[in-house]
């Protein structure tokens, strides 16, 4: 492909969003004072390698900041948003699988089951997006785990001087040098042989635990993002 086709050109312009776009993630959460709450009832389960991190939407920055070099599998959207990061999460040393709901989601999550069942490797779903609704688990992360005997481990964050933006899912991006809180929450895990009820019940309480993380992590610094 020549660089000065359209396709070499498209790929330039996203191959310089992910390096400039990590670039500045990093110089950010580098000036940042980052505290976590939680850690000590997940640590055995993350230092296993073998766990499935689940954040919302709007709280993805910095758990990609912490965690980069893991070598994560990561569950993104085909979407244009959705490219931002997944060239984002490459360059932070994890790999990509692109679908979604709405969009070859079904191919990549069986992808992603066999890769994750292949290898020791960390795995990461944002369970509300690519574009909602806000704060509701959908099933593709309950499927996973179910499918691969990886634990969920819900994990949110808020700071003290923050911009949310006016998008569907209040996208929230700290200051520099502000205070950050990383709540790590209760672990849920699926068994194999779950009926569709016990399915649902997991999908409800994964979702009422990290709606519960992100209140407490907002909650210490006076925010209420509705």
């Amino acid at each position: 492909m020549k660089p000065s086709s359209p396709k070499g050109l498209e790929e330039l312009k996203w191959k310089l969003i992910g390096i400039f776009g990590k670039l500045v993630v990093d110089l950010l959460f580098k000036t940042a004072r980052i505290e976590t709450m939680g850690f000590e009832k997940v640590e055995a389960i993350i230092n296993s390698r073998r766990f499935i991190f689940a954040c919302w939407h709007s709280r993805v920055l910095l758990i990609s900041y912490l965690y980069q070099g893991w070598n994560g599998a990561a569950l993104v959207s085909q979407s244009q948003d959705g490219e931002l990061i997944a060239r984002m999460l490459q360059r932070q040393g994890h790999e990509t699988f692109r679908g979604s709901t709405t969009r070859g989601g079904l191919r990549a999550l069986s992808q992603m089951i066999k890769n994750l069942k292949e290898n020791n490797r960390p795995a990461v779903i944002i369970p509300d997006g690519p574009q909602g609704p806000r704060f509701k688990v959908q099933p593709g992360v309950i499927t996973l785990a179910q499918k691969t005997g990886y634990p969920i481990v819900p994990v949110s964050y808020s700071a003290g001087r923050v911009k949310i933006f006016n998008s569907w899912d209040r996208f929230l991006l700290p200051f520099p040098f502000a205070d950050c809180r990383v709540v790590y929450g209760e672990p849920v895990r699926v068994a194999e042989d779950a009926d569709p009820e016990t399915l649902s019940a997991c999908r409800l309480r994964l979702e009422e635990e990290l709606c519960r993380i992100t209140t407490a992590a907002d909650g210490f610094y006076g925010h209420m993002i509705s």
